[in-house]
């Protein structure tokens, strides 16, 4: 078998030199333990949580007051506190060092570049600090951005949680409605957009949109120049004004920072939507803090100075991921457009330019480049790059192996997955264990994530549902306008009581990995037996012919049945061979219950504003039910393409 070896193995020195390593010896001399490996450091890790998590917040830094007590009502996932008494600052925390090294790298494609200091950042935090108090903002008010991936952007959060204000943000591609489906929940005090950008080589324009936006709102608006004209957008924009005319009253000064309680709310996400209005999703300022701090400093051990880059815009929680790597004294290598303009090369281009020690992205992406042909390892002066990460959706074992034969063969690839509800990871990489292909490396730290049947029994070696049995910080506080709880409840707390069940379907490796095969609630189910898209997919998109595929189960006859859509290459189409190659591909490396009834090449597939296919959505059209908010879709057009086929009537 191909897979008897790992694709990548930590050196010692590699292991010993990674903060993780470090953490564990540290936690062994605090508490008299022996712990020597990630099994022993991860299981300890959830025997002992209180001890854990103070251990994580004195190892990394953390600026506030900690407080005596760890953890309340810990057996209690809805009860559950974590440093009741702490009081911190998120913004303080990650304005983490100061002087004219780098804290921020920008590219907009290949139009615009700007750096910013520590100084220009904290400068620029100042005084919109004090701009927003002078519009009367304060802590717990909303201040909402519809925003590229730039500094300003960052800029504007951290004065919003300097204040104690709440930051929700969408990237500027959203419709006018799929932004007020999400802003006009929480009421913002002063809605944040940008003049214009730059996708794929040409200038989006916003006036109108923003203009909108700012009217339905009936809030202040303030424009930040990027792409085209500021004072344009301003001129149709009522109470609109530019950045500069925004703060220039204000001087620089030292940065003030709120201390608010552990528990209260920094960020508010939103989920996908595509099944109703989206859920506006609260998250803590501590939970949020020291969870992403954990994983950017012991699981991607990352160190000051080094270059963390996501390719990841403002409307996915991978933004707020990736900010959070101030905290750890990373310079963020930011990215706004699209990840092929002016040709495939250009974040490869940025990678070596920038020295990234980091570099994340996700399973399409990785894909795209190995159906493109590109190959950086050979184009590219990557030497700098340590660790690879990738979400969004399973990676396939193709895509695991195509990075270690087309981007760098001794990289580090970690495959992440966890979410918007729990703005981190739940499964993730770490720099103690080998890299197998198709598998995640392990579960996060202080994480008791576990994989159940339907019974709620643990199982190893089969597919189960994806869960976490005991509380942890980055639970969402609450969401928004639910005051008893009852929607936080039903999403995550119905399948099993007192446990998270997060909706993946998962499987234990026997490395100690996890597979995860897609979502459960979109999982097929024929003949009773539930399969993971991912597995579907996993095969058919080994085909050049094949650029995407999505697949769904039909109700049929009394049971489900497998149908999978194509989008096929120019050029390419869906003959009878291509059919049998598929069929003959997922049954030899799937099984042949994988196997589709049905094959039907498709124009184009829906998708999320942030790249997720949505297979409910399209089931819901084959079933003749309405989707309820296509606004959440950045094609809403191509859910037509799957109504009243007449290949589903027979």
């Amino acid at each position: 078998m191909q897979d008897q070896q790992p694709l990548w193995t930590p050196s010692e020195e590699f292991r010993r030199q990674s903060p993780m390593f470090s953490f564990m010896q540290e936690c062994n001399r605090r508490f008299g333990l022996s712990m020597s490996d990630f099994g022993g450091l991860h299981a300890w890790s959830i025997a002992d949580r209180e001890n854990f998590w103070t251990a994580v917040w004195d190892f990394c830094g953390i600026k506030g007051k900690r407080g005596e007590r760890a953890l309340i009502n810990g057996d209690l996932m809805l009860e559950a506190r974590f440093f009741p008494d702490a009081e911190l600052n998120f913004a303080e925390n990650l304005l983490s060092r100061s002087g004219e090294g780098d804290a921020l790298v920008f590219w907009g494609e290949d139009k615009v570049r700007d750096r910013w200091s520590w100084d220009r950042l904290a400068a620029m935090v100042s005084r919109l600090q004090q701009a927003y108090r002078a519009l009367g903002i304060g802590k717990g008010d909303r201040v909402a951005a519809m925003m590229p991936n730039m500094p300003e952007t960052i800029a504007c959060m951290l004065a919003a949680a300097s204040i104690g204000a709440i930051w929700s943000s969408c990237s500027p591609d959203f419709g006018e409605q799929g932004v007020m489906d999400r802003f006009g929940q929480i009421e913002p005090k002063l809605f944040i957009a940008c003049s214009g950008y730059w996708y794929g080589g040409k200038l989006q324009d916003v006036t109108s949109k923003v203009s909108a936006i700012a009217q339905r709102l009936n809030v202040p608006t303030l424009v930040v120049p990027y792409a085209g004209s500021a004072d344009a957008v301003v001129a149709a924009t009522p109470d609109a004004r530019t950045l500069d005319a925004f703060v220039a009253p204000f001087e620089a000064k030292a940065v003030e920072f709120v201390a608010v309680p552990f528990s209260h709310p920094l960020f508010i996400l939103f989920s996908s939507g595509t099944t109703g209005v989206p859920k506006c999703i609260v998250h803590s300022t501590g939970g949020a803090l020291l969870q992403l701090i954990k994983e950017h400093r012991l699981h991607c051990g990352v160190v000051p100075g080094e270059k963390v880059f996501y390719f990841t815009t403002c409307g996915w929680m991978m933004w707020n991921w990736l900010v959070t790597g101030l905290a750890a004294g990373a310079t963020l290598c930011l990215y706004d457009g699209s990840p092929f303009a002016p040709d495939g090369n250009i974040l490869f281009d940025y990678a070596q330019e920038e020295k990234f020690a980091l570099f994340g992205t996700s399973a399409k992406y990785i894909d795209a480049v190995r159906k493109s042909g590109l190959t950086p390892k050979t184009s590219h002066d990557l030497s700098s790059l340590r660790l690879m990460t990738s979400t969004g959706s399973p990676l396939s074992p193709e895509g695991f192996s195509f990075v270690y034969e087309g981007i760098k063969d001794d990289v580090q690839l970690a495959s992440i997955s966890g979410g918007t509800d729990i703005v981190s990871c739940f499964v993730l990489g770490n720099p103690l264990q080998p890299v197998w292909r198709g598998e995640i490396q392990g579960p996060g730290l202080g994480l008791a994530v576990d994989v159940w049947n339907e019974d709620g029994k643990p199982v190893r070696g089969e597919k189960g549902e994806l869960v976490c049995a005991k509380a942890f910080p980055s639970m969402p506080v609450m969401f928004w306008n639910d005051p008893e709880r009852a929607k936080y409840h039903a999403a995550y707390f119905e399948r099993f009581d007192n446990v998270w069940c997060h909706g993946d379907f998962a499987e234990w490796t026997e490395h100690g990995g996890l597979i995860i095969h897609g979502r459960s609630d979109a999982t097929l189910n024929p003949g009773g037996v539930r399969i993971g898209t991912a597995e579907i997919y996993n095969q058919v998109e080994q085909i050049p012919e094949i650029l995407e595929a999505l697949c769904i189960g039909q109700d049929w006859d009394d049971d489900v049945r497998v149908v999978l859509f194509v989008r096929l290459a120019a050029g390419a189409s869906l003959t009878e061979e291509l059919v049998k190659a598929m069929k003959t591909l997922i049954r030899t490396g799937a099984s042949p219950r994988h196997v589709p009834a049905k094959i039907i090449a498709v124009a184009d597939i829906p998708r999320t504003k942030s790249g997720k296919i949505v297979e409910l959505a399209v089931r819901d059209v084959v079933h003749g039910r309405p989707v309820k908010n296509k606004e959440a879709l950045a094609n809403p057009e191509a859910l037509d393409l799957f109504a009243g086929l007449e290949e589903l009537k027979n």
